[in-house]
C-alpha cells in the first residue's frame, strides 16, 4: 500500500495555491483599471480658452469643441489643437527693385490670427508657413509698383494696400490679417548719395520760388503804395519828410535835397524877375 505525502506537502501546496488564486483576483481587478484609466487618458483632452479642437470621427470632419473638457473616443476619434491668438510673423528681408528701377532691400512684421479653426486645418497643409510665404510674395509685388520717394515717404497707405491683399486672399484659410508693418528699408550707399543730392537742389528751387514770390509781392506792394501817394501830392512830401527823418540819425549819410527848378532859375537870374 502506498505511503500517504506528508504533511507538510499538503500545507505547502495549499500556499502556492492561495497565492496563484491572489495573483488571479489581483490581475482581474488590476487589467480593467489599467484599460480604464488608459481610456481615460486617451479620451479626456482640455482645451485652454485661446485654443480649439478640431474633431475627426474616422477620417470625417466632426465639429470643432473648445475651450474646456473634451471627450472623445479613442482609436476613432482624433483631434488637433488650433490656437486662436494673435500670431507675429517677421517677413525676412526681400530683394525689391521700385518702379523707378531703384534695388531696395525690405522687410516687414505680419500680424493675424485664425478666426476659422476648420478653414485653416481642412484647406490648408501648413497654414503658417503658407501665410508667410504669401506675405513676402506680396511685399515684393506692392513695393514694385511704387517709386523709392513713395516707399520712404507713404509707408501707411503702403501697409494698408498689403494688409488688404493679404486678408482678401486669407479668408479662404480661414485667417485674419490684422496689421503690416514695414520695418526697415535699406538703400544703397550712391543712391543715399543721389538722395541727398536731389534733396539739396529741391530746397535750392524751394528758395528760389520763396525768394521770386518775395519779391512779387513787393512789387504789387509798391506799385499800390505808388498808386496812393500819386493821389495826393502833399502825401509825397509826407513821406519825403519821413524818409529824411529816418536818415537824419546818421552823420555819415549825405542828404540831397531835390529842388524845384523854378526856385533853382530865380536865384540864377534874381533880375529877371
Amino acid at each position: 500500500m502506498p505511503h500517504p505525502p506528508p504533511a507538510g506537502g499538503w500545507r505547502r501546496r495549499n500556499i502556492e495555491a492561495e497565492r496563484k488564486g491572489k495573483i488571479m483576483g489581483l490581475t482581474f481587478y488590476l487589467l480593467p483599471a489599467i484599460l480604464i484609466i488608459a481610456f481615460l487618458f486617451s479620451a479626456i483632452r482640455v482645451l485652454r480658452e485661446y485654443e480649439r479642437g478640431v474633431v475627426f470621427t474616422l477620417g470625417r470632419f466632426t465639429n470643432v469643441k473648445g475651450p474646456g473638457l473634451i471627450i472623445l473616443i479613442p482609436i476613432i476619434q482624433q483631434m488637433v489643437r488650433v490656437d486662436l491668438r494673435t500670431f507675429v510673423e517677421d517677413v525676412p528681408t526681400q530683394d525689391v527693385i521700385s518702379r523707378d528701377n531703384v534695388s531696395v532691400k525690405v522687410n516687414a512684421v505680419l500680424y493675424f490670427r485664425i478666426v476659422d479653426p476648420q478653414k485653416a486645418i481642412l484647406n490648408v497643409e501648413d497654414y503658417l508657413t503658407a501665410t508667410s510665404q504669401l506675405a513676402q510674395t506680396t511685399l515684393r509685388s506692392v513695393l514694385g509698383k511704387h517709386e523709392l520717394d513713395e516707399m520712404l515717404a507713404e509707408r501707411d497707405k503702403l501697409n494698408a494696400d498689403i494688409q488688404s491683399i493679404l486678408d482678401e486672399q486669407t479668408d479662404a484659410w480661414g485667417i485674419k490679417v490684422a496689421n503690416v508693418e514695414i520695418k526697415h528699408v535699406d538703400i544703397d550707399e550712391s543712391m543715399i548719395r543721389a538722395i541727398a543730392k536731389q534733396a539739396e537742389a529741391e530746397r535750392i528751387r524751394r528758395a528760389k520760388i520763396i525768394n521770386s514770390e518775395g519779391e512779387q509781392q513787393a512789387a504789387e506792394k509798391l506799385v499800390e503804395a505808388g498808386r496812393i501817394l500819386a493821389g495826393d501830392p502833399r502825401a509825397m512830401q509826407l513821406r519825403y519828410f519821413s524818409a529824411l527823418h529816418d536818415i537824419a540819425g546818421d552823420r555819415t549819410n549825405t542828404i540831397v535835397f531835390p529842388l524845384p527848378m523854378d526856385l533853382i532859375e530865380a536865384i540864377r537870374h534874381p533880375n529877371k524877375g
